[in-house]
C-alpha cells in the first residue's frame, strides 16, 4: 500500500466569532473564505468545516461510483451527488450527526437498478470519507436514475 498526504491550510484573522478565515488546498485546486458555523447560516461566499466535509463526502462517493459504473461495463452521462451534513450545536459545541448522500445518475446504460444499488452500497462501504465517519456519524444514501 502507498501512503499519501493531502494538505489544506486555514489562515484565521481575529477572534472566532467576528474574525475571518481562508481555507486553501496545497494543490491550488481551491481557496475559499471560511467562517465560524452558525445555526442561522453563513454569509454568502464563505464556507464551514461541515460544508467542506459535505464536499469531501460527495466527491469521494461520486467519483468512486462513476469509476465503478465504468469498470462494471456501464456508462452514465452524469453522476450528481449531494451530500447533506446534519449537525447539532449544543453546550459542547457542534456535533455532526449524519451525512446523507443523494445521488442522481443521468442516462445510465448497461447497468440495471438492482445492480446500481449494489454498486452504490459497495462504493459507500469503501469511500475513504465514509470509512472515517462510520461509527460516529450516521450515513444514509439514495440513488435514482433519470
Amino acid at each position: 500500500m502507498a501512503t499519501f498526504s493531502r494538505p489544506a491550510t486555514l489562515e484565521w484573522d481575529g477572534d472566532v466569532t467576528s474574525g475571518s478565515g481562508r481555507v486553501t488546498a496545497a494543490s491550488a485546486a481551491f481557496a475559499v473564505p471560511a467562517t465560524f458555523p452558525s445555526t442561522l447560516g453563513e454569509p454568502a461566499g464563505t464556507t464551514t468545516p461541515e460544508e467542506l466535509l459535505a464536499a469531501s463526502h460527495a466527491t469521494c462517493y461520486g467519483v468512486g461510483l462513476r469509476s465503478l459504473i465504468g469498470r462494471r461495463g456501464g456508462w452514465a452521462r452524469r453522476v450528481t451527488v449531494t451530500a447533506i451534513i446534519t449537525a447539532e450545536k449544543g453546550p459542547q459545541g457542534i456535533r455532526i450527526q449524519s451525512s446523507h448522500l443523494a445521488t442522481v445518475i443521468e442516462a445510465l446504460e448497461g447497468i440495471d437498478q438492482a445492480q446500481l444499488q449494489e454498486l452504490a452500497r459497495e462504493v459507500e462501504e469503501g469511500c475513504a470519507i465514509s470509512v472515517a465517519l462510520r461509527g460516529t456519524v450516521a450515513i444514509t444514501s439514495e440513488v435514482t436514475i433519470e
